[in-house]
């Protein structure tokens, strides 16, 4: 429950606002503003500026208000996290989810952030002591405390997405994101299953990469699928986005 509201200018008077206890940052308030047993209060980000998308050399720096629909609409913005943005949610939460949002309140099924994984995006986080960025895979199993300002993408790859669900607009049984740098480095994130999406591959090449999709869902078991199942698509669909990112050579 919502006691009380806050919609700070600055974000030095955002970050005293959240040094309170029992006090949390509200974006699209897609998730805060869904019933709760605690009580807590909300300072509101939507007038700190904090809302842009703009290329910096080989990155694509992305506002932590920065809603899902808007980074989907950026030119910029490549077409499998597109993709996997359309599958997270429905036109009418993209329109108001932000994208640090969605990746404080995501867990493993979250179709954008295994995307973000697969894609090393980098978090920066400001606290009253200091502004720190870091990857992505450190993030997000832990959630660190601050105030996310932005996250950064790069753009110098090619990707691909592949999933798998009961029905093309459910939340998916088992996904899988593929990132390919120039220089042969390849990363595979997996999701699915559990609280965050899984770092199956970070690697120099791509060898090996049906066993490292195995080996991240050896024991994936849920009311919504065994983990031989898991084991058996997660090779098949990162075999597909392997083919698909070759293909584009």
């Amino acid at each position: 429950m919502i006691t009380n509201y806050f919609r700070p200018e600055t974000i030095k008077e955002a970050l005293e606002l959240l040094s309170q206890p029992d006090t949390r940052p509200l974006g699209g308030g897609t998730w805060l503003n869904q019933p709760h047993d605690e009580k807590f209060v909300v300072v509101d980000l939507q007038a700190l500026g904090l809302n842009k998308i703009h290329k910096a050399g080989n990155n694509l720096d992305i506002d932590a208000c920065v809603t899902l629909q808007q980074l989907l609409e950026s030119p910029e913005c490549p077409v499998a996290l597109k993709q996997a943005i359309r599958l997270d949610s429905s036109l009418n939460i993209r329109s108001t989810a932000t994208v640090a949002g969605s990746l404080v309140s995501g867990d493993g099924r979250s179709t954008f952030a295994t995307a973000m994984l697969a894609l090393d995006a980098k978090i920066t986080t400001t606290t009253d002591q200091s502004t720190e960025t870091s990857g992505i895979g450190e993030f997000l199993p832990l959630r660190p405390t601050g105030l996310i300002t932005k996250i950064s993408i790069p753009l110098n790859f090619k990707t691909a997405f592949e999933m798998v669900a009961r029905t093309p607009a459910d939340k998916p049984i088992v996904c899988a994101a593929l990132a390919q740098w120039t220089s042969g480095r390849t990363r595979l994130a997996l999701g699915g299953y559990g609280k965050a999406p899984t770092l199956a591959m970070d690697g120099t090449e791509s060898d090996g990469i049906d066993s490292a999709a195995q080996n991240a869902f050896h024991e994936a078991s849920d009311e919504w699928a065994s983990a031989e199942y898991r084991m058996d698509v997660a090779i098949t669909l990162s075999k597909r986005c392997l083919e698909a990112v070759s293909s584009n050579q």
